[in-house]
C-alpha cells in the first residue's frame, strides 16, 4: 500500500496534496456542529469550513517544510522554536478574527459586544485552547503522513541501494574468481600444445563452452543448475586431460527438479579441491563430488586427497574467502558451509535452503 501510495505521489504530487485537503474537507462538513436556533446553518457552515480550512492548509504547510526542517534537519532549535511561537499565534489569532468578523456576519450570527479585536488578539488561553488544537491537530496529521510515506520511501531506496551495492560486489567477486580460473585452464591447454597432444583441440572446446557459460549465461544473480552441471562437467575434463589417468575423480548428481542457484558458487568449491589437493599431490589424487537436490534443499559435498601439509586456513585463503562472502550476499541466513580436515582428507560441504520463488520452472 505504501509503494503505491509513493508511486502515486511522485506522479501526482499537486493531485494527492489536494485529494489529502478534499478528504479533510469532507469530514469538517459532515461533523459540522454549529446551528442557529436548532437548525443547521448551511451558511454558517461553508464560511467557517473554508476559512478554518484555509489557516489549517497554511499551518500543516508551515509546520511540515518549514518548522520541521528547521529543526531536525538544521538543528537550529532555538530559531525554529521562536518561529513555531510567532507562527502559532498569527495561525490562531487569524483564524478567531477571520471567525468573529468575517464568517459569523456572513452567517448572520450577530457580533457579542466583548469580542473586542483587543480581547481577540490577547486572549491567549482561548487561542491555545480553542484554536491551537482545532488547527494544529490537523497539522500534525498531515505532518505524520509526509514523514510516514518520506521514510517508506527512504527504506525502499536504501533497499535498492544495498541491492545494488551487493550485486557490484557479486560482479567483483566473479571478477576475481574468473581470472583465477582461466590463468590455471589456459596454463593446462599451454602444457598440452608444448607436447603437441591430441587432446589440445579438445581442451580448447571445452573452454570455449566454459567461457560462454561465464560470458553470456552468468549475467544474472541466479542460473539454472543443469547449466552449472554442464560447466562442471567441461572443468572435469579438462582437468582430467592435464593429469592423465593419476587422477580420479567421482562425480555423482542425484537432482529431483532443476532449481535456481548462484552460478559460479559449486565451481569454486571443486577448483579449491583441484588446486589445493590433486595439484598439491604428486601420488594419485582423488576428488568426490557429490550434488543433490531434494525438497527445498541444494546439498554439495566435495572432498579431495592432498599431501598433508597443507591446513584448512590456508586452503580457506585460496579459494574459499571468495565463496563465504558470495554466499553470505546472496543466501543470508540459509546456508551453512562446513569445511573439515583429516590426515590427508580435505572436505567442503555446502547446504542451501531455497525459497520457493527460487526454483527454477
Amino acid at each position: 500500500m505504501f509503494d503505491e501510495a509513493i508511486t502515486f505521489k511522485k506522479k501526482h504530487r499537486v493531485l494527492s496534496h489536494i485529494i489529502f485537503w478534499l478528504a479533510v474537507l469532507m469530514i469538517y462538513v459532515s461533523n459540522d456542529k454549529y446551528r442557529d436556533r436548532d437548525e443547521f446553518s448551511l451558511g454558517l457552515t461553508k464560511t467557517e469550513v473554508s476559512m478554518f480550512a484555509s489557516i489549517q492548509i497554511l499551518a500543516s504547510y508551515f509546520l511540515t517544510y518549514f518548522i520541521v526542517p528547521e529543526f531536525f534537519y538544521k538543528k537550529k532549535y532555538l530559531r525554529a522554536s521562536i518561529y513555531f511561537i510567532i507562527g502559532t499565534y498569527v495561525f490562531c489569532a487569524s483564524s478567531r478574527y477571520l471567525t468573529i468578523h468575517v464568517g459569523e456576519p456572513i452567517a448572520g450570527v450577530a457580533k457579542k459586544e466583548w469580542e473586542t479585536d483587543y480581547e481577540i488578539f490577547t486572549n491567549l488561553w482561548k487561542l491555545i485552547y480553542v484554536y491551537f488544537f482545532q488547527i494544529f491537530t490537523v497539522a500534525f496529521v498531515f505532518l505524520f503522513f509526509k514523514l510516514l510515506l518520506d521514510q517508506s520511501e527512504t527504506q525502499k531506496k536504501a533497499l535498492s541501494l544495498e541491492k545494488a551495492k551487493a550485486e557490484t560486489e557479486l560482479k567483483l567477486l566473479k571478477t576475481q574468481l574468473n581470472p583465477h580460473f582461466l590463468f590455471n585452464t589456459l596454463n593446462n591447454i599451454y602444457s598440452l600444445s608444448v607436447h603437441n597432444s591430441p587432446a589440445t583441440s579438445e581442451a580448447i572446446a571445452r573452454l570455449s563452452d566454459i567461457l560462454d557459460h561465464m560470458l553470456y549465461r552468468c549475467n544474472g544473480l541466479y542460473v539454472p543448475l543443469s547449466t552449472e552441471i554442464n560447466l562442471l562437467k567441461n572443468y572435469i575434463e579438462l582437468e582430467k586431460l592435464r593429469y592423465d589417468e593419476r587422477l580420479l575423480v567421482n562425480f555423482t548428481t542425484e537432482i529431483e527438479r532443476d532449481v535456481d542457484i548462484a552460478p559460479l558458487i559449486v565451481l569454486s568449491i571443486v577448483e579449491n579441491a583441484f588446486k589445493h589437493g590433486a595439484g598439491q599431490d604428486i601420488g594419485n589424487p582423488i576428488i568426490d563430488i557429490q550434488l543433490r537436490v531434494t525438497d527445498n534443499t541444494i546439498k554439495c559435498w566435495v572432498a579431495n586427497t592432498f599431501a598433508g601439509n597443507g591446513t584448512i586456513e590456508g586452503n580457506e585463503k585460496i579459494g574459499l574467502h571468495n565463496l563465504r562472502q558470495q554466499l553470505d550476499l546472496l543466501y543470508p541466513g540459509t546456508h551453512t558451509l562446513e569445511i573439515a580436515q583429516t590426515a590427508n582428507l580435505f572436505t567442503v560441504i555446502l547446504i542451501i535452503k531455497l525459497q520457493p520463488e527460487k526454483q527454477f520452472a
